[in-house]
């Protein structure tokens, strides 16, 4: 299973990114997809979490209203597009995938495959 992250980049407060997480190797529609994010100096966090075959979705409290996790069958990909973005969000984001009989969940251990990061900037 491969899971390859990218869309990150620099953006200022209050912009928009997509970031996107191509996942391949196996049919993802029994799996639960998620973001997590990991700020400097800081455990990884969680961001968001789909389920692939209902899409279903879960948010952390701190980006409701805000973010946007969706997945397209046809490309085996998992987006979250982020909006309104605030300086504190500059994290490394990760993509994973966990079996769907987690749930949706926020626990990072629950997730067994990871993609590699991408780094978000927010300047002020």
């Amino acid at each position: 299973v491969q899971l390859q992250a990218c869309g990150g980049g620099l953006v200022q407060a209050g912009g928009s990114l997509r970031l996107s997480c191509a996942a391949s190797g196996r049919t993802f529609s029994s799996y639960i997809m998620g973001w997590f994010r990991q700020l400097p100096g800081k455990e990884r966090e969680f961001v968001a979490a789909i389920r692939w075959s209902r899409g279903t979705t879960l948010y952390a409290d701190s980006v409701k209203g805000r973010f946007t996790i969706s997945r397209d069958n046809a490309k085996n990909t998992v987006y979250l597009q982020m909006n309104s973005l605030k300086p504190e969000e500059t994290a490394v984001y990760y993509c994973a995938a966990g079996p769907q009989r987690i749930g949706l969940s926020d626990y990072v251990g629950m997730y067994d495959y990871w993609g590699q990061g991408t780094k978000v900037t927010v300047s002020s």
